[in-house]
Parts: structure tokens; C-alpha cells; sequence
């Protein structure tokens, strides 16, 4: 029998695992190698109250990122969540002003509006197809008009003590808003890989045209991520009032590029079907620890916003030839 010819190597690892396993190997790199970095610049950084507050930083971002990676994923995009995540923390104060019995209907309540802003552009993307960026971003800003009216432009009212205990206390060193993400994140990891829904957000986003022939009922699908969305980043906002204690305009400004940038640096695609959440969170991750290593060693601004766009570029990069090679 005549010897294979291959190069060595060229089958084994890289054939051997999954695509999927290779993504998270390259981001669970990146995250030890900031971590690294970290100590190398500032001793300490691997203490295990950094890790939590690190961890706690990127748990904000990641429940944002479950809706961003669920509309995503379908080929669509949120711009309003930024304005939602505000909304979500200025309710929750008003709503509660320090009062543990209103957490109970204030929670809920402020959920059911952020769904509500959700299950707006959902409807106006999936039946007006109207473009979701378009949609997004007019919806932003009618939610910081509507926060603005409510709010009179200085908000009031402080998050109950059990918010702010969820928000900021530790079980064993470990943050309690990180176990809530983490829960999230399992249920969404199930969603995605077991569900029928989950199956049906990637048919939508692999194809519209395709699974709506194939009996798939994709405006519905589509409606659901963006419901899902505007509650997670409502979800976000309340738990950001907890850790703040008392309500921000403009809290959430941020979180818009971010939560797309950790879906982007997670490596799922911008034009839908493909990705995980699994990804998404190493992505909240890798940003939140290089925003703890820039601010460690001062940074400027400008500095900073230079950095993040780049790892932003470079994980596109790497992402896109990634996928060349398949």
C-alpha cells in the first residue's frame, strides 16, 4: 500500500476538533494570556477578588449580549439596547426607591416595558420589514425621550437593599450577579443547542426565504429574539442600578457598541446563522479584562478607544479567515 504523502499535522488537531472547539481553544487563550499580562503589569490582577470584580464587569455586558446574540444570530441587530439599559436602571430606582417589598412588582414591571420596547421592533422589523438598524435606532430614541419625560431629566429613587445585595455581595468570593449570568447563560446555551426555537434562529439567519418554505414560521422567531433582547437589556439596566445604588441617564451608551463587539469578538457572524452564545460570553470576557488592563496602567481615553478597536478588527480578522478556510 503506497504511504500517504500528507504533511504530518495537517489531520490530526486541527481535523480533529470541531470548529466550534477550536473558536473557544483561541478566545480561552486570549483570556489567560490577559490574565497574564495583567500580573506581569500589575500584581495582584490574578488575586481572586480582581477575578471577581472582572467577572462582575463582564456578567453586566454578557446579559446584555444574550438578546444581541439571539437577534444576531437571525441576521438582525439592536442599537436600542444602550437606551433600554438605561430606561431599565432609572425605572428600577424610581420604581423601588429603596424599598425591598417594591422589588417584588418593580422588577417585573420594569422586564415586562424593556420586552415591550422588544416585542416593538420586533414587530416593526418581521411584518413593516423595516430594516433593523433603522428600527433600532429610531426606537432608541424614542426610549431616551420617554426616559427623559418620566425622569424630568434627574432621575430619583435608589435600588432596594436586596438589589443591591444581589449586585454587589459575593457567595464563597464568588459575585451573585455572576451566578445569575451564568444561570442565563446555561438556559441560553440550551436554548440554542436543544430547542426548537433555538434550530429555528439559526434556519432564519443561514436563510429567511429558505426555512419560511420549509414550514418555519420566521417572523414569530423573530419577534421572540427581539422581545428576548429588549428583556435582557432591561434585566441588565436593574442590576446595574443594584451595583450603582441609585440611577444614571446615559448608564447604558456604551453597552450598544459593546454588546456587538462581544458578539462579534465571540465569532458569530454579523449576516446571521452562524455562532453561539458560549462565544459570545469569552467575548464579554476578553473585553472586560482588557478594559481592567488599560485602566491599570492609565491609559488615556484615547488610548483605550484605540485598543479596544483593534482587538475589535483583529478578532474580525481572525474570525474571517477562519471561515475562508472551511
Amino acid at each position: 500500500m503506497r504511504a500517504s504523502t500528507k504533511a504530518p499535522g495537517r489531520l490530526g488537531f486541527n481535523r480533529s476538533l470541531s470548529a466550534g472547539a477550536q473558536l473557544y481553544l483561541l478566545l480561552g487563550g486570549i483570556v489567560v494570556a490577559l490574565f497574564i499580562v495583567g500580573e506581569i503589569v500589575a500584581g495582584g490582577f490574578l488575586s481572586v477578588s480582581h477575578i471577581g470584580n472582572v467577572l462582575r464587569t463582564a456578567a453586566f455586558l454578557g446579559i446584555v449580549a444574550i438578546g444581541q446574540t439571539l437577534v444576531i444570530l437571525t441576521g438582525g441587530i439592536d442599537i436600542s439596547v444602550g437606551a433600554v439599559i438605561t430606561m431599565g436602571n432609572v425605572f428600577a430606582c424610581m420604581l423601588m426607591n429603596g424599598s425591598n417589598p417594591a422589588t417584588i412588582w418593580a422588577v417585573p414591571v420594569v422586564l415586562a416595558i424593556g420586552a415591550v420596547v422588544g416585542l416593538f421592533n420586533g414587530f416593526m422589523i418581521a411584518y413593516a420589514r423595516i430594516h433593523p438598524m433603522v428600527m433600532t435606532l429610531a426606537t432608541g430614541s424614542l426610549v431616551t425621550g420617554f426616559t427623559l419625560i418620566v425622569s424630568k431629566g434627574a432621575p430619583k429613587g435608589l435600588a432596594s437593599p436586596a438589589l443591591q445585595f444581589i449586585a454587589t455581595r459575593n457567595i464563597a468570593q464568588i459575585p451573585i450577579v455572576v451566578m445569575v449570568w451564568a444561570l442565563l447563560a446555561a438556559v441560553t446555551v440550551v436554548l440554542l443547542a436543544r430547542s426548537t426555537f433555538g434550530r429555528r434562529i439559526y434556519y432564519v439567519g443561514a436563510n429567511e426565504r429558505t426555512a419560511y418554505l420549509s414550514g418555519t414560521r420566521t417572523r414569530v422567531v423573530m419577534l421572540g429574539t427581539y422581545v428576548i433582547c429588549g428583556a435582557a437589556a432591561a434585566l441588565a439596566g436593574i442590576l446595574m442600578a443594584g451595583y450603582t445604588q441609585t440611577a444614571f441617564l446615559g448608564i447604558g451608551n456604551e453597552y450598544t457598541l459593546w454588546s456587538i463587539a462581544a458578539v462579534v469578538v465571540g465569532g458569530t457572524s454579523l449576516i446571521g446563522g452562524r455562532g453561539g452564545y458560549v462565544g459570545t460570553l469569552l467575548g464579554a470576557i476578553i473585553l472586560a479584562l482588557l478594559e481592567s488592563v488599560l485602566t491599570i496602567v492609565q491609559m488615556p481615553e484615547a488610548g483605550r478607544q484605540i485598543a479596544n478597536g483593534l482587538i475589535i478588527v483583529l478578532m474580525i480578522g481572525v474570525h474571517y479567515a477562519r471561515a475562508r478556510r472551511r
